[in-house]
Order: C-alpha cells, then sequence, then structure tokens
C-alpha cells in the first residue's frame, strides 16, 4: 500500500477510534484519556503493529498551543483574576522548588548525573496536566478549586519548559542564577506582550470579517501566530497562546456575532478532542518501545521503577506541603478582609453623588484635584463594588484541608512530561533511556493511580460542589432583574429604528407590552415583525449589560456565560424567523 495512502488510513482510523473510546468512557463513567492511554498500550503489544518515533516537537509545537489556547478562551477569567496569586504561586514557585528538590534526588542517587540535568529532569516531572480537570469538573467540584487546577495547567507547562531550557543550556555552557532569572522574565514578559498583541488584532480581523465559518478558521491561526514569533524572540510561546486565548475569551462577547460564537464552541470542542486523545493514545503506543530500550540500556525495569516512584512519592510530598500553604494563607487573608471598611467607602461616594460632599475639581488647589469627577466617581464605586463581590466570593467559598487534599491529589503529571521528557538531547547526556523511562513512568502511574482513584477520594472526603441551589437561584433572579432593566430602559429610549434604519411608531414599545418577550409565531403582520425587531435591539441591550456586569465582579462566570448563551440562541431564533417572513 502507497505510504500516503496508508498515513491517511492510520489517521481516519485514530480519529474514529479516539471519538468511540471517548463515547464509551462517558458511559462508564471513566476520564476518556485514561482509556486511551491504555488502549494505546494494548495495540503496542500486537507483534504485527510498528510504532514509528514520534518527534516531541509535534506535540510541543503542533498539539500543546492550540489545547491551552482553547483552554484560555474558556477559562474564568472573574474568578481567575480573584485567585491568580495562588495560582501563580501553584505555577511557578512549586513547580521550581518541586524542580530543584528532584533535581537534588536525582543528583544523589544517581553518581553520574550532575545537578543540572538533575534539575532538568526536575523540571520535566513538576508541570501537572490539564486532563485533571476535565476529572474534577465531572465530579461536582467547587467550581473554586476547579479554576485553580484549571490555572495552574495552563501556566506551569511554560515555567517548567523555560526551566528545562535553562537547565540543558548549563549542562553545555555553566549555569549562572542571574542569567537563568533574566531569561525567565523575558522569556513570560515577551510572552505576555506577543500573545496580548496578537490576540487583540485578530480579533478586530474577525469583527472586520463577519463571517463565522472564515472567523473559526483564524482561530485556528491564533495559537501558532501567538507562539511562533515568541519562540523565535527568546520567550515562552506556551504562556502567549494561553494569553492570547484569554484575550480573545474576554473580547468574543463583545466583537464576535452570536453565530461566530457558536461555531467557535462546536469547532474547538471538537479540535480539543482529537488532538487531546491523539497525544494519550501516541502515549500509549510508546510504551512498549520505551520499555525495550530500557530493558536494553538498563538491564532491568527496577532501577527506573523505583527512581520514578520516589520521584513521584517527592512531587506528591511537595506539593502537599505547598498546597497546605496556600490554604492557610488564603483562609488568613479572607479573615481578614474588612467589608465595613469598603461599605464605609461607598457610602461616602454615594454621598459624593448626591452632593452632600463636594468633591475637588481641576480649579482647587492641592493634590487631591480630579480632572472628571464623574469619571473618577464611577471608577471609584466599581472599585468598591468588586471589592465587596470579592470578599463575598471568598467568604462563600472558603478553601479547607478537604478542597487542599483534592488539589495535591488531582495535580496528575501527563502529555508535558511525556514530550519535554523527549526532547532531551540524544547526544551528551549519559542515561538518557533510563530518565525517560522514569518520566514516562510517572506520568503514566500518576494519571492511571491518581485518575482512577480520584472520584473515590472525593467520596471518601465527603466533598462536592457547593449543593445550594437557592444560592444559583437568587444570583439567577438578581441578573434576570438587571437584564429586565436594561431592556426596559433600550425600548424606553427615543429614537429606536428598525434594522434598515426606519423609525418605529411612537409607544410602539409600551403598546406591545408583554408580547416582546415571547412573539407568537401564528402572527404575520407588520405589528409581528416590529415585536421581533424591537425584542433584538432588547437583547443587544442585555448583552451590553452583560459585559458591564463582566468587569463589576458582582455574578459568577458561569451564570454570565450562561445567560449569554440563551441570549445567543433567542437572538438566532428571531433572525431565522424574520428571514422567513
Amino acid at each position: 500500500m502507497d505510504q500516503a495512502l496508508l498515513t491517511l488510513l492510520i489517521a481516519v482510523f485514530a480519529v474514529v477510534l479516539i471519538a468511540l473510546i471517548n463515547g464509551l468512557a462517558r458511559r462508564l463513567g471513566v476520564a476518556g484519556p485514561l482509556l486511551l492511554v491504555a488502549v494505546g498500550g494494548g495495540i503496542a503489544l500486537l507483534p504485527f503493529v510498528d510504532v514509528p518515533p514520534i518527534a516531541p516537537e509535534w506535540i510541543l509545537i503542533g498539539v500543546l498551543p492550540p489545547l491551552l489556547y482553547s483552554a484560555a478562551v474558556s477559562l474564568p477569567a472573574i474568578e481567575f483574576r480573584r485567585d491568580f496569586a495562588p495560582i501563580a504561586g501553584l505555577s511557578v514557585v512549586l513547580v521550581v522548588v518541586s524542580a530543584l528538590v528532584l533535581g537534588v534526588f536525582f543528583w544523589l542517587v544517581i553518581p553520574s548525573v550532575g545537578l543540572p540535568l538533575g534539575i532538568a529532569l526536575g523540571a520535566i516531572l513538576s508541570p501537572t496536566d490539564a486532563v485533571a480537570t476535565s476529572i474534577v469538573k465531572r465530579l461536582g467540584i467547587s467550581p473554586r478549586v476547579v479554576t485553580m487546577l484549571e490555572g495552574e495547567s495552563l501556566l506551569n507547562d511554560a515555567t517548567a519548559l523555560v526551566l528545562l531550557r535553562t537547565a540543558i543550556a548549563a549542562i553545555a555552557a555553566g549555569f549562572s542564577l542571574w542569567g537563568a532569572v533574566g531569561a525567565f522574565a523575558w522569556g513570560v514578559l515577551i510572552a505576555i506582550a506577543v500573545g496580548a498583541v496578537v490576540g487583540w488584532l485578530l480579533l478586530r480581523a474577525r469583527h472586520w470579517v463577519r463571517n463565522s465559518a472564515a472567523g473559526t478558521a483564524i482561530s485556528f491561526a491564533v495559537p501558532f501566530l501567538a507562539y511562533l514569533p515568541t519562540e523565535q524572540l527568546g520567550g515562552s510561546g506556551l504562556v502567549a497562546a494561553v494569553v492570547a486565548g484569554i484575550v480573545t475569551g474576554q473580547g468574543a462577547p463583545r466583537r464576535l456575532t452570536p453565530e461566530e460564537r457558536l461555531s467557535d464552541t462546536l469547532n474547538w470542542r471538537t479540535v480539543e478532542l482529537v488532538l487531546e486523545g491523539a497525544v494519550f493514545l501516541i502515549m500509549g503506543l510508546e510504551l512498549r518501545d520505551i520499555v525495550t530500550q530500557n530493558l536494553i540500556d538498563s538491564s532491568g525495569l527496577w532501577h527506573g521503577t523505583w527512581l520514578a516512584l520516589s520521584a513521584l512519592g517527592i512531587v506528591l510530598a511537595v506539593r502537599a506541603g505547598y498546597v497546605s500553604l496556600v490554604v492557610w494563607g488564603q483562609g488568613r487573608r479572607a479573615r481578614r478582609m474588612n467589608r465595613a471598611r469598603l461599605e464605609h467607602l461607598g457610602d461616602r461616594l454615594d454621598a459624593v453623588a448626591d452632593g452632600r460632599i463636594s468633591l475637588p475639581t481641576r480649579a482647587h488647589r492641592g493634590p487631591r484635584r480630579v480632572a472628571d469627577p464623574q469619571r473618577w466617581l464611577d471608577a471609584m464605586r466599581g472599585r468598591v463594588a468588586r471589592g465587596l463581590a470579592d470578599i463575598d466570593y471568598y467568604q462563600a467559598t472558603p478553601l479547607g484541608a478537604r478542597h487542599g487534599s483534592i488539589i495535591v491529589w488531582a495535580g496528575m503529571r501527563g502529555v508535558v512530561t511525556l514530550a519535554a521528557a523527549q526532547t532531551l538531547p540524544r547526544e551528551g547526556i549519559e542515561h538518557r533511556a533510563l530518565l525517560v523511562f522514569v518520566a514516562f513512568l510517572v506520568a503514566l502511574v500518576s494519571l492511571m493511580l491518581q485518575g482512577f482513584t480520584l472520584p473515590a477520594v472525593v467520596r471518601i472526603l465527603k466533598i462536592g460542589g457547593t449543593g445550594d441551589e437557592s444560592v444559583d437561584r437568587t444570583e439567577k433572579a438578581r441578573l434576570d432583574g438587571e437584564l429586565r432593566q436594561a431592556a426596559a430602559s433600550a425600548l424606553g429610549s427615543e429614537g429606536l429604528a428598525r434594522r434598515d434604519g426606519t423609525a418605529f411608531t411612537e409607544g410602539l414599545a409600551d403598546r406591545l407590552g408583554e408580547h416582546l418577550t415571547d412573539p407568537p409565531d401564528d402572527d404575520q403582520s407588520n405589528a409581528h415583525r416590529d415585536r421581533l425587531e424591537l425584542r433584538l435591539i432588547a437583547i443587544a441591550a442585555m448583552r451590553h449589560r452583560l459585559h458591564d456586569l463582566s468587569h463589576e465582579g458582582t455574578f459568577g462566570t458561569a451564570m454570565l456565560r450562561r445567560a449569554l448563551a440563551e441570549l445567543d440562541a433567542d437572538e438566532l431564533s428571531l433572525r431565522l424567523r424574520l428571514e422567513d417572513e
């Protein structure tokens, strides 16, 4: 058979297999990636299967950027901002500490492995995998824990790869502390700059194109357009892809049409399924060759096995200690928050707005003069509202020892560990096969042991979601009230016009009243079309209000996204009904 045809046939078979296994996993209540690793390992054991070596660059460049970008687009930005400090600690400090501790361990137990190479292997084993987030989400864990795990898995890959790059450079040229710190700072800063610019520019381009198919095609290019130039400039391409995804996710509700958002959601969900499934399937397929090579080079598996199990134990112990500090620090921070002080400041701002307290203007002398009083007042009231909302969030979702236990046990190793291990230079590295085997076994045992037992751990700890449905109903009722008020204000304004630019009859919105919320399907009159047109105007006003509320932080991201999805579906339905008439 022709080689190209054979490759195509294998690719098609793999896509179908990934889809079927994920469907089976859903029925069995098991995470799809775990089954894919097991199936890949079983296929690799078949005597007639020959798995060709796959360059790790295909994973680091071709798979990780789009996967991290897609996860960043759906990242709950409000909750991410609130817990950015602990997420940054888990993503940077914990990775560095874990790599250093593991580096010393490998340096001591393998005499021929120097400290730089030990740290390089430690960096490979330190980052967690995003598969943990998908498992935890299905278990109904606190959204705050999910956000922390998701944010950690998005950012710690970059820390580990930058640290790995620095350690490998130190093997050849010697280690410089300030050089390593400078390289890390440059890598992050240039990544943030490039990722933000690429995300903003391509979001504007999609706003100009106004075509769902073309816009989705552009979105497929965004992670690579962020990754490639950043790597050429010495930065972290993965951080750039994440930043571009965050910028896109925050700008999509305002810049993209409902059709574009729906197209992005469905198409990127498919991309995630195929790419993530392919990586874990490959992970299982490579098991036989890695074990065989280690048997040849090390004359057995016991040495690599005890090294891997010891390394995994060290990683979990360091993680447990650090997470304990995070949980303690977050609890202490929540207790020290002063709600009364913010409420007093809010009262003073209300007094300024009512004219009971005068606000210094530019005409007054002194350091407290304000150029634009109203703008300053609005900004300060927004900050007070966000501060009060943050306090409510921390007090409603406290982190305890049980949550910390889930964060520790959900820190699985996976794709990045496997791909990064295979980037170790083939020349000048002693025991390379052993080190790759250790990394592979750590990822495999971590995924299988922690992944399969995580649901049991959740049951043993008797931990789940908030369980208080009345809170969600209350929040939804408040949000509905905000949206109804925005719609009423828009419909009550002067100069309302149809999409073709013609004006509505004066007072039409008041006369149509209740029919605006659900125009009857069997009415084909001009008034019926006016109801549909006015409903579209109301939806636009409600969507604009949702955008404002997303910056205020008084509602959760999940609730805002649900409301946006409902408005999008309503608008698409209304447009179809208008086109049919």
